[in-house]
């Protein structure tokens, strides 16, 4: 039988943190900060959280990872209270770079059909 907890875990630190930082952190660093997903280790000992980020400057993004990890603490502390679990997963933030790929691929195929017509 498979083990679901991990996802599980996974989703409701999805939840939380972005309830977080619509509601407590108030660093404009990350005001711009979309969680995208949550990966979780089997054992729930760390937590790879990805975001992505409206703006395509490299100092926008590099400011958003700065925000988050100042944020960390807070964010790990407001998880744990929110988990029914033993220990508290380790916290690390991971910029997403599938929906700038996803884009890539979209102007690539609008080319594509332009070139036909």
């Amino acid at each position: 039988m498979a083990n679901y907890r991990d996802r599980r875990v996974a989703q409701e630190i999805l939840k939380e943190v972005t309830h977080l930082l619509q509601t407590k952190i108030r660093d404009p660093r990350v005001q711009n900060v979309t969680i995208t997903d949550v990966s979780v280790t089997g054992d729930l000992q760390q937590a790879t959280i990805f975001y992505s980020i409206l703006s395509e400057d490299a100092s926008a993004k590099q400011e958003a990872q700065m925000g988050l990890e100042n944020a960390k603490g807070l964010i790990r502390r407001e998880v744990g209270h929110v988990l029914s679990i033993y220990k508290t997963p380790e916290i690390f933030f991971e910029l997403d770079e599938s929906v700038e790929y996803g884009e890539r691929i979209d102007e690539v195929i609008r080319e594509l059909h332009e070139s036909e017509d």
